[in-house]
């Protein structure tokens, strides 16, 4: 142990206060021995370090920081040097507002285009994913600081995040749900690490002794912190045993006096506490220490607006330029039409929310642009309510401007923490305005303000199509430099866009309404499915244009890599993601028909060419086989791709590869959906098969019980009037406060009360209401009233008198 000295003059009550938070945001602090307390921060895209009033959901103010690009955004750029140099501004923001702990990036997979959260993470595929959050925390890291990858793991959907069970096989969990986060701990070392709130095959993730112990520790050799999510904590002493040392946030100390009694009952070894002791000490003498010297205090406010920009310039996606209108030439008139023109969408809703420290608007720098703006028209009502005044006067507006730049998208309260979009559709009301204006005006741009991919069945409607994704606080001019050409658009999507939301692979299994989610389509999540199935979609994965062309030639493929020449055929300089994919579909395992395994992003003059390499490494040919219960090679010759999409593969080569020579895993004739790639409707027998056991019930048990893990919705099977009755206001007050407008506050209902189970509301309260008043609540839920209302009111008295 690194810091056995200091432990052995700790008492037992002292080691166990560590164990969990000081208050919502703060660590433990033990004066006498020179151990301080952190602060641990949200910060996925920018600091939201909270001085006044705490919350979890992004309710209250934080302090000013800079809003840089939602992970979702800087995907698409594909470029490993920005985002490592995002993580340094970072990491230098949280310097400046003495944060120790930014609880970021966010690398869980984009399994369903309609996972709430899926603005805060980068891709469908574990190696982008992968590659950006290993840069992100080196860049957060290397100024003293310690990023906190999130939420280990297979944290897919919102709806019922804190009680789920994710049924997935051990293949498809490594090769596509923790590939990211084995290289955010091999490739980024990052520090931390915040399990999340589900459980996974039958146990939550925070005592995941499989999880946290056999693959993290050991297997990937992670020496850093497990960190629970906010109230993510079910079995205190279970979760210890399993390596997940920090809970935050605080529970009064009732959870610090479970360790106790189960190390004086011997549940618990003292060494497993002592462990966990020395590697939080670690954290936080490491971060503290960048606060024992002078350090900067102030940031350079406009130099990371600028860079914010620079970020978003690059982010930024063209998918649509029908007859070359883009970019638009000095002097064109606009109309400018959208409410996300005048107050620009620009970040997701919960946790990650930041209070930019400056903020940009469209239509602000439209106006300081060489085009000529001839009027703006709001058009629509941001939040979805018709209003055909809005729409004629916009209709009208458009017969003055050669060019309609069209802004839409989703609104904030659609895309939030807590809460599953419900379809893939932008809002009626603006797919009605955009189908008027083009009767008044074909000559559209849509611009589209959006943290996940949408359906877009008016897409014949419009001439060009610039997506910003969640741009930042500096989003809106680099969307103007790129409508104008002052900059070459060089985004490249990170995720799929289906032609409609029922070509889904997890359709039929998104997200679970009950006791679990089946991951029944296996490996085939995003283009994995839609390439190897033959399904056609909208824009393929790693998709976008240029206003320039690029050739792609002499593929020469070798031991260690693939080499190729890449070429700026067109007139103006601009970046080229060029894509690395890798199949075998000769082989006996069954695997997708193609696979990202590399890529690189190239900045080319007119008419300049250069010899570009990408290499092979230990992910290129591997695969996860659950008979040997380690990663293999199948021996084979594999085609090499190399891409400017998943669909558009421009040149191809082969390389033989010796195996290792492992057991078939698997039976072509047991798993033919899986070897077919048409995993999108398996059944029960098959999926039973690729598991290897019987997968749980997924329906509620309506007969027994509610206890700790049930969630405040089951009080509508409640044995207890009270509760029932109870559910019904609840229910009805969120109906009421969506009717009436009040979605932010409807959002809440749904985040904070619906789907929290029963043992959240002693987690969440620091220690207010404990688990023996949890013990009451509960009794009055399943038809006790008054046995229920006497232990608590005797529980909260009991409290009352140690406190």
């Amino acid at each position: 142990m690194k810091y056995g000295d200091i432990i052995k003059q700790m008492t037992l009550e002292e080691k166990a206060s560590l164990m969990s938070g000081k208050d919502f945001w703060q660590t433990q602090d033990i004066q006498r021995l020179g151990i301080p307390n952190i602060f641990l921060a949200d910060g996925p895209h920018g600091i939201r370090k909270q001085t006044a009033a705490a919350d979890h959901l992004g309710l209250n103010p934080s302090d000013p920081a800079t809003c840089f690009p939602t992970a979702a955004t800087v995907a698409n750029s594909w470029n490993v040097e920005l985002g490592e140099r995002i993580g340094e501004l970072l990491g230098e923001e949280a310097v400046a507002q003495k944060v120790n702990v930014l609880l970021g990036p966010g690398v869980n997979m984009k399994r369903n285009p309609l996972c709430g959260r899926n603005f805060e993470y980068f891709s469908e595929d574990p190696y982008l994913a992968g590659k950006l959050s290993a840069a992100y925390i080196r860049g957060i890291q290397s100024k003293g600081v310690s990023a906190c990858v999130k939420h280990f793991a297979v944290n897919n959907q919102e709806e019922k995040r804190m009680s789920v069970d994710t049924i997935v096989d051990e293949r498809t969990l490594r090769e596509i749900y923790l590939t990211a986060f084995e290289m955010a701990v091999k490739e980024g070392q990052t520090q931390s690490v915040m399990s999340s709130y589900n459980m996974l095959n039958g146990t939550y993730t925070n005592e995941h002794i499989h999880l946290l112990r056999d693959i993290l520790r050991e297997e990937w050799g992670f020496d850093g912190v497990v960190v629970t999510d906010w109230g993510g904590c079910n079995d205190r002493v279970a979760g210890l045993i399993a390596g997940n040392e920090l809970e935050m946030p605080t529970t009064g100390g009732e959870t610090n006096r479970e360790i106790i009694a189960a190390i004086q009952s011997g549940k618990l070894d003292e060494a497993v506490l002592d462990e966990c002791v020395d590697r939080l000490l670690h954290l936080i003498f490491t971060t503290e220490a960048v606060y024992e010297k002078p350090y900067k205090k102030e940031i350079d406010k406009e130099q990371h607006h600028y860079e914010a920009q620079k970020a978003a310039e690059e982010s930024i996606v063209l998918l649509k330029n029908e007859g070359k209108l883009l970019p638009l030439g000095k002097g064109t008139k606009v109309a400018v039409i959208g409410d996300f023109a005048a107050d620009s969408r620009y970040q997701g809703a919960g946790s990650s929310i930041v209070n930019p420290a400056k903020l940009e608007h469209a239509l602000g720098a439209l106006e300081q642009s060489q085009l000529t703006v001839v009027g703006y028209e709001p058009g629509f009502e941001r939040y979805g309510k018709k209003n055909a005044a809005k729409l004629n006067q916009a209709c009208a507006l458009a017969q003055k401007g050669d060019v309609v730049l069209l802004f839409l998208g989703l609104d904030e309260v659609t895309e939030a923490e807590g809460l599953d979009r419900q379809n893939m559709s932008i809002p009626d009301n603006q797919i009605q305005l955009l189908h008027a204006v083009a009767e008044s005006n074909p000559n559209i741009v849509v611009v589209l303000s959006c943290g996940a991919a949408v359906d877009m069945p008016w897409i014949g409607k419009v001439k060009g199509l610039l997506h910003g994704y969640l741009s930042g606080q500096a989003g809106a001019p680099a969307i103007v430099r790129v409508l104008t050409g002052e900059v070459n658009p060089s985004g490249k999507l990170a995720e799929t866009y289906p032609l409609r939301y029922e070509d889904t692979p997890s359709l039929r299994h998104f997200p679970g309404k009950e006791v679990s989610v089946e991951y029944r389509e296996g490996l085939y999540i995003g283009y994995r499915y839609y390439d190897t199935a033959d399904v056609k979609v909208q824009f393929p994965f790693g998709f976008g244009l240029s206003y320039t062309s690029f050739d792609y030639s002499d593929i020469e493929v070798q031991e260690d890599g693939v080499s190729f020449t890449l070429t700026n055929s067109g007139t103006v300089y601009g970046m080229e993601v060029a894509q690395l994919y890798v199949g075998n579909d000769k082989g006996e395992v069954f695997r997708p028909k193609k696979e990202l395994k590399g890529f690189i992003k190239v900045a080319l003059q007119p008419g300049e060419s250069k010899r570009v390499s990408i290499p092979f490494d230990d992910k290129t040919f591997r695969y996860f086989n659950v008979v040997t219960n380690k990663w293999e090679v199948e021996e084979g010759t594999y085609q090499i791709m190399i891409g400017a999409s998943s669909a558009d593969i421009k040149l191809t080569g082969q390389q033989f590869v010796a195996g290792t020579g492992a057991p078939l895993p698997y039976s072509r004739e047991q798993l033919p959906s899986y070897y077919s790639g048409k995993a999108n409707a398996v059944s029960d027998i098959e999926f039973e098969q690729l598991l290897g056991r019987k997968p749980p019930v997924s329906k509620w048990d309506r007969s027994r019980p509610l206890g700790y893990n049930d969630t405040i919705e089951q009080c509508q099977y409640a044995r207890g009037g009270f509760a029932r009755f109870a559910y019904r206001l609840i229910t009805f007050a969120h109906w009421f406060l969506r009717k009436t407008g009040k979605r932010s506050t409807a959002n809440l209902i749904t985040m904070s009360v619906y789907n929290m189970p029963f043992r959240g509301i002693a987690r969440m309260t620091g220690g207010v209401i404990n688990m023996p008043m949890l013990d009451g609540l509960l009794m009055i839920v399943n038809g006790q009233f008054f046995k229920g209302l006497r232990h608590f009111l005797k529980e909260r008295s009991s409290m009352h008198k140690h406190t």
